[in-house]
């Protein structure tokens, strides 16, 4: 065995076309092997294409009956999603950023094939991790497909860090928009599991990031929507956005730094924290200007003379 795994190029040379065909198990072995050698020695590209045949091997052995008499009872593909696994983390060490996409999605596959949850949704994060700096867009999507997997699943307080993480690297592609209805889809999450803290800072985060992009009437009709669950109208984040709202109605920088510097915001995420310590943004006086003509508006509308 020693001898084997030390020269993984004599184990591969074993596996003829007739072989691999023939025998899954005893190939899938030797891929194995040869996978784990070629890792130790830093051929990463050598080990990342045994990794993959190794986890192929694992698949179509998964797809034969289990030998058990009178039962068809079929082998679940957990070590075929492990492999897979391995063979994305090599593809991010080459560089090979499509592959990593790839890999760490069917490694998710094979893992909600075995009835795993969150195994497939942390192969998914995982893979998002390792594309936010090189292909964000795919990072995003991932991210997102991790995240309904749990929610699907029941498990919607699994996906809190989830969450953060796709609502961070919004922030970082300038999707204002995207990262508040992340942290509102966290809030949503949260309420489902009762966890009021982290709902009620999902919504503060949602009001500050509109804010931040110069979005008032968002921000406002966001406050007005969140204020109608009962546990954020008597929260501290409320209070907070409250009086942020309040001092961007009347045009007042001084008020809006001094409510960004509120201990509600100081718990929030770092994204968040970073954008509250620039407000104000924009054009208080435009903003001012649009909060009277709405109050105006709001006023016709009650009279009935």
């Amino acid at each position: 065995m020693a001898s084997s795994s030390s020269d993984p190029d004599k184990l591969i040379t074993k596996l003829s076309f007739t072989r691999w065909n023939a025998d899954w198990k005893s190939a899938t072995s030797l891929y194995e092997q040869a996978a784990i050698a070629y890792r130790f020695k830093k051929e990463n590209e050598k080990a990342k294409d045994a990794f993959e045949k190794a986890s192929k091997g694992q698949e179509m052995i998964s797809s034969y009956p289990s030998e058990k008499k009178f039962i068809a009872v079929f082998n679940i593909p957990w070590d075929a999603a492990k492999h897979m696994e391995s063979a994305g983390a090599l593809a991010k060490e080459l560089g090979r950023w499509n592959e990593v996409s790839d890999f760490y999605r069917r490694a998710s596959e094979f893992y909600r094939e075995c009835g795993r949850a969150q195994p497939a949704s942390d192969a998914l994060a995982k893979g998002a991790s390792f594309l936010e700096d090189n292909t964000p867009d795919e990072a995003i999507k991932m991210y997102d497909e991790a995240c309904s997997i749990l929610e699907e699943d029941g498990k919607e307080q699994m996906a809190f860090d989830l969450y953060r993480a796709a609502a961070s690297l919004y922030v970082k592609l300038e999707k204002y928009s995207d990262a508040a209805a992340t942290f509102l889809r966290l809030g949503s999450a949260a309420d489902k599991c009762n966890a009021i803290n982290s709902q009620c800072k999902g919504y503060l985060s949602a009001i500050i990031i509109y804010l931040y992009a110069h979005d008032f009437q968002q921000a406002q009709k966001c406050y007005n929507d969140c204020s109608e669950v009962q546990a954020f109208l008597n929260s501290d984040q409320n209070r907070c956005a409250m009086k942020l709202l309040s001092a961007y109605e009347e045009g007042d920088a001084e008020g809006i730094k001094q409510a960004a510097q509120s201990s509600a915001i100081k718990h929030l995420d770092h994204v968040v924290i970073r954008l509250a310590k620039k407000l104000p943004t924009g054009d208080l006086q435009t903003i001012k200007k649009l909060a009277d003509d709405d109050g105006e508006d709001s006023l016709d509308e009650n009279d009935l003379t």
